[in-house]
């Protein structure tokens, strides 16, 4: 079998580390892993199929000989180091929402729009954690009956924060459980000119508010969806919400469908789609929840329900893990389309 070098970007960073997880559980033909990190990180050691593997300071070289650049360093790293390393050769994969919009680089969920990364030149982005799971759920339903309008609210973990929000998470907890002060210092967003608590708390605001009072992140899940399922006038509006769960976003999401479909259907049509788990049955209260898609590469969706308040309205429940299929599993799917 052929073998490729693999560099991962960001590696010390949770969604580093899930790559190189991911990249094991798969089985990916990797012939060699490079653990690219920036230059304070740089001699440390991290672990790839039970070797120690030192880790080297992302910069242009380091890119020689790579068939695939996984990045998760964020948007001012891929914007300078992704152009190098597709110079020499790679595909790059990138996490960051530094290209997600540009006209000219694809946007790809594997189990929605595939046949758009062949049009890559030579980068590919990965969608946003919260975007990815739902338009997984939503696709097969639109192919059925047609999305008319979508409302969306999430309940987003903490690790999507990074490492340092889920450390401040526990030591948050562990504050208040002996009735001392939180000390939050995380939540909203790094830079923010306060923090919230995120202890035992909900903070609904994720990333910085754009226009109209909507938050970044929010206008990410609009703009990313019309853009993956290729429905630019599609009507669309999200709340983003943080909550105090570590792993695993949820998502209630409410649709109008311009033809009936019942619940029945709907739970049939997700059933059979790659990627999804249907659980919905309520006498056994049966549904999916965070600590059940932990770990998980497929997008889970239960409570299933009609909506009487509109024509064609359906309720839905949508849960993953945010760190694989929302960010690390859907970019080495994507990379798998090139084997």
């Amino acid at each position: 079998m052929k073998t490729y070098t693999v560099a991962v970007v960001g590696a010390t960073g949770v969604i580093g580390r899930t790559f190189m997880e991911v990249l094991d559980k798969r089985n990916f033909p990797v012939g060699r892993l490079k653990a690219l990190a920036s230059g304070r990180s740089a001699g440390s050691t991290l672990n790839f199929k039970g070797e120690a593997l030192e880790v080297e300071e992302a910069v242009p070289e380091a890119f020689a000989g790579v068939d695939f650049a996984l990045f998760s360093a964020g948007g001012e790293a891929s914007l300078r180091l992704a152009p190098e390393a597709v110079s020499r050769g790679a595909l790059v994969i990138d996490n960051s929402s530094a290209f997600r919009m540009d006209p000219g680089v694809p946007l790809v969920v594997p189990e929605v729009n595939p046949d758009k990364a062949g049009e890559h030149r030579g980068i590919i982005a990965n969608p946003n954690c919260s975007t990815i799971q739902m338009v997984v759920a939503l696709y097969p339903l639109h192919r059925a009956a047609g999305l008319e309008r979508v409302v969306v609210s999430t309940y987003q973990a903490i690790s999507g924060a990074g490492k340092a929000a889920i450390d401040g998470l526990f030591r948050e907890c562990r504050r208040v459980l002996e009735g001392g002060d939180p000390k939050p210092g995380n939540l909203p967003h790094g830079g923010a000119k306060k923090f919230h608590q995120s202890a035992f708390n909900v903070v609904p605001q994720l990333d910085v508010f754009a226009e109209e009072g909507y938050t970044r992140e929010e206008m990410k899940m609009v703009e990313e969806s019309r853009k993956i399922m290729g429905l630019p006038g599609l009507r669309i509006t999200a709340t983003t919400v943080r909550v105090p769960v570590v792993n695993g976003h949820s998502e209630s999401i409410n649709v109008e469908l311009k033809e009936p479909l019942s619940p029945e259907e709907a739970r049939r049509l997700l059933a059979e789609t790659p990627g999804v788990v249907v659980l919905d049955d309520p006498e056994e209260l049966l549904y999916p929840m965070p600590a059940l898609a932990d770990g998980r590469d497929e997008v889970f969706v239960g409570r299933v329900r009609r909506d009487p308040s509109v024509e064609n309205g359906l309720n839905l429940w949508v849960v993953a893990d945010n760190t694989r299929k929302g960010a690390a599993t859907n970019a080495v799917q994507i990379a798998e389309l090139f084997l």
